[in-house]
């Protein structure tokens, strides 16, 4: 079989496995958790765009922040994305160390303000980014 039929059927088994737990999480009574993992990546994406625009931060930051939207944008990562779970696992591992060096940097405030998910997604944000509070 040709390879991209493989990256069809890893790409669909990560989406199914993705909605199964968003549905179970939905059913166990746990709808904001749910909607908050739903929103979880989109929220992400919003966060780096507000942050490249904002004019407080420093140009070599918003340099590193294009950095990253353009390694997420290649079609080949370290590990591919047709492989599930680790193959967004190493994009995730990317994103939480750039947040990590912005928020080290002493970027909580901005990012903090400029977060548009829950708190508790931002706490997660915070976490991965290891902050000392």
């Amino acid at each position: 079989m040709p390879w991209w039929i493989w990256l069809l059927v890893g790409v669909d088994a990560s989406v199914a496995a993705y909605a199964a737990f968003l549905i179970w999480l939905a059913v166990v009574g746990r709808r904001d958790a749910a909607r908050a993992f739903a929103t979880f990546i989109p929220d992400c994406i919003v966060l780096v765009t507000r942050l490249a625009r904002d004019p407080r931060v420093p140009r070599r930051r918003k340099l590193l922040l294009v950095g990253l939207a353009g390694y997420l944008a290649l079609p080949f990562d370290l590990v591919p994305d047709f492989i599930p779970v680790a193959g967004q696992l190493d994009d995730a591992v990317v994103v939480a160390l750039v947040l990590r060096s912005f928020v080290r940097s002493g970027g909580e405030a901005l990012v903090r303000e400029l977060w548009p998910g829950p708190a508790h997604s931002l706490g997660l944000i915070l976490r991965l980014a290891l902050t000392r509070r």
